[in-house]
């Protein structure tokens, strides 16, 4: 069916905004529904009962509650549907107007078809009469003089041909718009069934992409992605109920990781996110994206089961090696927070998942213990792409000795903690920002940045390498509130430095292989790391054969932060069992220090500091 410049001026747009406003009131009744099942009736089912019915009717609620998040989704994307639909028509329904408005003033007329009627004017150069009229339409050809020879245009002409080109241009548009529409709208459906399976994710994953890029300019465009955190925060709070729940449906994967929206919101748009990423990884077939969804999926499976303290899911994404950010608390309404930053060889993962999350738990668990008369939060932030060794290349593998994947997560951690000062509802929070390993260098970097961490007060480093600096006092918080976690049989902590590096030749490639082989069952991470320690050492020992003088207080990245020279405050931890002891992964002493079944000593001064209580640390004396 052709569209008529009538048709498109009689459109009412309000009925198409009247239809959203009722996809939307479906939209928010399924989310009221899921929200009810999650915090109400799973929470009570768990907790008052037990055995193989209660386990039935936890499963059978959970489907419930993954139908209703798929109907809040599928709905919430049909209101944005149709209201950008009208809003796109309505900006051509004004241009159309606007042409006929000019047509009316200049007395011109438009006809049915779009063409324009102008009448005689001007006047003619040999006799003086007014020229004829005529008809422009849009398709005619421009600029074409009559054959009688040299004469002067009727002005009314040229008037006529912008009008009826503007006509057409709206009334085309309006139908292209229309098509692209519908061609959107037919595909928004469920299949039958009472059960949302994993392919009908797939789908919605597929259904919130064409909208997305449907909706760009009516939504998109107004995410504030270059403010500030405050800015951000600012902008959410002006937007309206409905235009908040637009954002949330559409966008959920811009909204849920905008530094600067608060964590309840970022929370709710995540967990939705994370249904559509699932989704959309679970039609592709690479190693990559069945990776990233074996770390989804748990998770996903975490955040179902209601545990405490509860979880809070701060980002989530699958660019780069992946980026998941989780808190367990609340880091809005709580006194201390905490963020951790991993290191080495982490990505969005089944290992991340289970082994980082446990790690930001543990921490939020014992800071309640340590301090229960004040709230805490603790944050794992994998929102950068950590530098990942390679099992099959231990001599390439040294690679990640480099800064350049620290100083880009430097840059992406100070923002997120500008966020989390923003938001946070108390007037001077506590804030502890916490690298192990490779992170220590990222967090330590960022604390060298302009303004430092923003809202740090304290500052640990744990199995750390180095942080960059020469002294705790150029990490902005100032060398009593930097601290520092070193077990004696961790052998990341003492990586040789620069000078030592020149020296490790052939000692390398012989220890690291041997680190390699003594280190692959234990997992990726465990021969990565026992393949470097491997080569390094042998490559030291090598070095030291030739009575070589070094430093010995500096650490590959700058001053080694266990050093007295390096001026932190050192906490005791266990010395772990030593590199390749049996019984035990290659270099278990490096993973221990959030352990409290493995390392309560070092647990337990982490959980003093995150909780205000540095005061009460068990102390060690700097090497």
């Amino acid at each position: 069916m052709t569209l008529t410049w009538t048709q498109l001026r009689d459109l009412k747009c309000g009925e198409l905004e009247g239809a959203a406003d009722g996809w939307g009131r479906a939209s928010n009744r399924a989310d009221a529904g899921r929200d009810r099942i999650e915090t109400q009736m799973l929470n009570g089912l768990r907790s008052t009962q037990h055995g193989e019915t209660a386990s039935a009717a936890v499963g059978r609620l959970r489907q419930l509650s993954s139908n209703l998040q798929y109907v809040y989704t599928e709905c919430g994307l049909l209101r944005t549907a149709l209201n950008s639909m009208a809003h796109e028509l309505r900006a051509q329904q004004r241009a159309l107007r606007d042409a006929l408005d000019d047509a009316e003033s200049l007395k011109l007329t438009v006809h049915a078809d779009g063409s324009v009627t102008y009448p005689a004017a001007g006047e003619a150069l040999i006799d003086g009469r007014p020229l004829p009229g005529g008809t422009a339409s849009a398709d005619a050809a421009p600029g074409l003089l009559p054959p009688s020879g040299l004469v002067v245009p009727n002005p009314n002409a040229a008037k006529a041909q912008d009008i009826a080109d503007r006509v057409a241009k709206a009334v085309r548009t309006a139908a292209e718009i229309d098509w692209r529409y519908a061609r959107i709208l037919r595909r928004l459906k469920a299949e039958e069934g009472l059960k949302v399976p994993d392919a009908t994710w797939t789908d919605a994953a597929g259904d919130a992409a064409a909208v997305r890029g449907a909706a760009r300019g009516y939504l998109k465009d107004g995410i504030p992605l270059d403010a500030s955190p405050a800015e951000r925060k600012a902008w959410w709070a002006a937007l309206t109920d409905e235009q908040r729940e637009e954002y949330l449906a559409v966008y959920p994967d811009q909204i849920g990781n905008l530094d600067g929206i608060p964590a309840l919101v970022r929370d709710a748009a995540n967990r939705d996110n994370l249904q559509l990423l699932m989704g959309k990884l679970e039609g592709r077939d690479d190693a990559k994206s069945e990776t990233q969804l074996a770390g989804l999926r748990e998770i996903d499976r975490q955040l179902r089961e209601g545990r405490q303290p509860p979880m809070f899911l701060l980002g989530i994404g699958d660019e780069g090696n992946g980026r998941a950010i989780v808190s367990f608390g609340n880091p809005d309404t709580s006194r201390n927070v905490s963020a951790y930053v991993p290191g080495l060889n982490t990505s969005l993962d089944e290992e991340f998942a289970k082994g980082d999350l446990k790690r930001a738990r543990d921490t939020a668990i014992g800071a309640k213990e340590m301090n229960p008369g004040s709230s805490s939060a603790s944050i794992v932030w994998l929102g950068y792409d950590a530098p990942q060794a390679s099992i099959g290349d231990p001599l390439g593998s040294l690679d990640v000795m480099g800064e350049e994947d620290a100083r880009v997560g430097a840059l992406a951690y100070n923002k997120f903690m500008a966020g989390i000062s923003v938001t946070n509802q108390h007037e001077d929070p506590h804030i502890t920002a916490i690298g192990h390993s490779y992170g220590s260098l990222t967090v330590g970097l960022a604390a060298q940045g302009r303004a430092g961490i923003p809202g740090a007060d304290d500052i640990i480093l744990v199995g750390s390498p180095g942080t960059g600096a020469r002294s705790a006092d150029e990490l902005g918080v100032g060398k009593g509130h930097v601290f520092v976690g070193a077990a004696e049989n961790d052998p990341v902590t003492k990586l040789p430095n620069g000078k030592e590096a020149s020296g490790i030749g052939a000692g390398v490639a012989g220890g690291a292989s041997t680190g390699f082989v003594l280190g692959a069952s234990t997992g990726p991470v465990g021969a990565v790391i026992g393949g470097a320690a491997g080569g390094i050492a042998g490559g030291i020992a090598g070095y030291e054969a030739q009575d070589a003088q070094v430093d010995k207080s500096e650490a590959w990245f700058g001053t080694d932060p266990a050093h007295r020279d390096f001026g932190a405050n050192r906490f005791a931890v266990s010395d772990g069992p030593r590199p390749f002891e049996r019984g035990h992964e290659p270099v278990e002493a490096h993973s221990n220090y959030f352990n409290p079944s493995k390392d309560q000593m070092s647990a337990d001064n982490i959980a003093r500091i995150v909780s205000g209580k540095s005061e009460q640390i068990q102390r060690e004396r700097p090497r």
